[in-house]
């Protein structure tokens, strides 16, 4: 697959060559036939701590369980995985997947829908960056 790359404030990934780009003010949003990839960017009102990464994930689980609810299903996965050289948590609920990259500061929350293969290319492919060009 023919990738692009797509740059964000603090951040940069891929998506697949062909996919449709938006630049909210907090993110960046690719979407094509349907299927949705996007990440979007949150202040933390504290700074992240990797040290207490099992009692983030905790949090984080719970946060994802609420938003499976809302959209009206459960949370099928829950897993730690590598993103960025970081630990992170991502979950699968649905025909969505989420994943929440935690840097100082700021939250990032990798987002999917109906989009397997350019979901796996976010995970993927995403790095912490500098500001988009």
């Amino acid at each position: 697959m023919r990738a692009v790359g797509v740059r964000g404030e603090g951040f940069a990934f891929e998506v697949p060559r062909g996919w449709e780009v938006e630049r909210p003010q907090n993110g960046v949003l690719a979407r094509h036939r349907g299927g949705v990839v996007s990440v979007t960017r949150f202040p933390l009102l504290k700074p992240y701590d990797p040290a207490r990464f099992a009692a983030v994930a905790k949090e984080l689980d719970r946060l994802a369980a609420q938003l499976a609810r809302r959209a009206g299903t459960s949370i099928t996965s829950g897993d730690t995985v590598t993103v960025a050289d970081r630990k992170v948590r991502s979950y699968r609920y649905g025909d969505k997947r989420i994943g929440f990259v935690l840097e100082g500061r700021r939250e990032y929350q990798l987002y999917c829908v109906q989009a397997e293969t350019a979901c796996d290319l976010l995970f993927s492919s995403f790095t912490l960056a500098g500001p988009p060009s």
